[in-house]
């Protein structure tokens, strides 16, 4: 789920110490707070990341779209 809400640009608390999604807690938009009480509560207080830090790293949205049109182009 933390690949999903970078995504849909929902902060996430992600209750381990590591991620496979690194580029998602390096622009902010995911908090490693382990099972750790005061870290779950200060990450849940503070996670207000700023839209100018996220990027389209895992795309636009629009593959299916340009999939197609490759397709439709080749048929022609």
């Amino acid at each position: 789920m933390q690949k999903e809400a970078y995504i849909f640009k929902v902060p996430c608390i992600t209750l381990r110490d590591t991620t496979e999604w690194v580029e998602t807690v390096e622009d902010g938009w995911n908090v490693l707070v382990g099972v750790d009480k005061e870290k779950i509560l200060r990450a849940v207080s503070k996670s207000k990341p700023s839209l100018d830090t996220h990027t389209e790293k895992f795309g636009d949205g629009n593959a299916s779209k340009r999939i197609m049109e490759i397709i439709r182009d080749y048929n022609e």
